[in-house]
């Protein structure tokens, strides 16, 4: 691991601001898109690219069900529904099965890759967690996983102010004013009464924690069914990485800090860990999927290996991106692939900056805990799209 690694690795699972002081909403990196050719993207002719197929068609589908007038954020370099309809049309009659030459020579005919700067940045992992839980609370199945409360109020400040875009606030109504949401402590300690009901009873609440964290996951039920639950709204408070607080008393050493440690570490100090999951005072309400998940930020299923949540200021929901990371895929090589930008997530924040989501169970799990790497990508926007005279 370089020095940059480990400092950005530090910054981003450690680094976090007390919830008694809220920052500010960071202002937008300056960032340039510089074109390249497609066929230099590094290990542009060896990867798998069919695989990505789903994924992509997925994110067209989404946007060929749009209005042309639609922007897609940021405008500066998605332009419009408009802009993506020609590619998107010629997807649709590429058939399933095509092979890599075929969707190879489709990104060719209507992409153009722009690298991403400055560069490099930080990636890491994500997945679908696989957790124990009963429809019905009983011993052992403790746990309550929260359905939205009807009085939660999620606001889009960039709707307001277009220096505020990608920021989010969440609260309820009190007297004609906006008033902050209780915090994950006065949540679990039942703040909320009826208001908030129970969609599943879990077995664990550490699985519970981090299932807040990934924000999606499969429960199985006790008569083997298998319940999908996804994001639905969030308390509003600022998320505290608890690495943080782990590394800074002694308990973790820094070099040593990962999901898999975090969770030993709460495992096996069991007096201590509601107090330590409390000081991430975020808060996550969950809804039941019904056919495929998990559901992301655009509005589309994920694929495995495949779909990446970035910050939507700088790369557009459903643009391809090449991935050029230095951490192993799933053969353990170094991961130079095609995924497409399908989510977004809290502490993804920056011009150069990737979540990738690994898939569901144990395997994605290894592959998602430990990652944070350095590395690059590089957005294909549609060649219709001449964003050199929008920067």
């Amino acid at each position: 691991m370089s020095a940059r690694t480990l400092w950005l690795l530090i910054f981003f699972v450690l680094a976090g601001c007390t919830p008694e002081q809220p920052p500010e909403p960071a202002a937008p990196e300056q960032v340039s898109y510089e074109k390249v050719a497609l066929s230099s993207l590094p290990g542009w002719s060896e990867d798998r690219l069919q695989e990505a197929l789903p994924a992509l068609k997925r994110s067209c589908g989404k946007m060929r069900r749009q209005s042309d007038s639609s922007t897609v954020a940021p405008a500066e370099i998605g332009g419009t529904v408009a802009d993506w309809r020609g590619a998107c049309d010629a997807l649709s009659r590429l058939s399933d099965s095509s092979g890599d030459t075929a969707v190879r020579a489709f990104l060719g005919d209507w992409f153009d890759a722009y690298a991403v700067k400055p560069g490099p940045g930080l990636f890491t992992g994500y997945y679908e967690p696989e957790l124990n839980g009963a429809l019905q609370p009983r011993q052992g199945f403790e746990t309550p996983l929260l359905a939205r409360p009807d009085d939660l109020v999620l606001v889009n400040l960039g709707d307001w102010r277009s220096g505020l875009r990608g920021e989010r606030i969440a609260g309820r109504l009190r007297s004609g004013r906006l008033v902050p949401y209780e915090s994950r402590a006065e949540i679990e300690s039942g703040a909320l009464g009826q208001a908030a009901q129970p969609l599943v009873w879990l077995d664990d609440p550490i699985d519970a924690f981090f299932l807040h964290i990934q924000g999606s996951g499969r429960i199985r039920l006790e008569d083997g069914r298998i319940l999908r639950v996804g994001y639905d709204g969030h308390n509003g408070h600022i998320y505290y990485p608890i690495g943080r607080y782990l590394v800074e008393s002694g308990e973790i050493d820094k070099d040593a800090i990962s999901l898999q440690t975090i969770r030993a570490w709460l495992k096996a100090n069991p007096a201590q860990m509601h107090g330590v999951m409390n000081r991430n005072p975020s808060y996550i309400f969950f809804r039941a999927i019904d056919g495929e998940g998990p559901i992301g930020a655009q509005g589309v299923a994920l694929t495995a290996g495949r779909s990446l949540a970035v910050d939507r200021r700088y790369i557009p929901l459903g643009a391809p991106v090449w991935l050029d990371i230095d951490y192993p895929d799933e053969s353990g090589k170094p991961l130079k692939r095609l995924v497409v930008a399908q989510d977004t997530g809290g502490a993804i924040k920056g011009a150069v900056r990737g979540d990738v989501f690994w898939g569901h169970g144990a395997s994605a799990a290894e592959k998602a805990g430990p990652m944070a790497a350095e590395g690059r990508y590089f957005v294909l926007l549609p060649k219709n799209l001449d964003i050199a005279l929008r920067q």
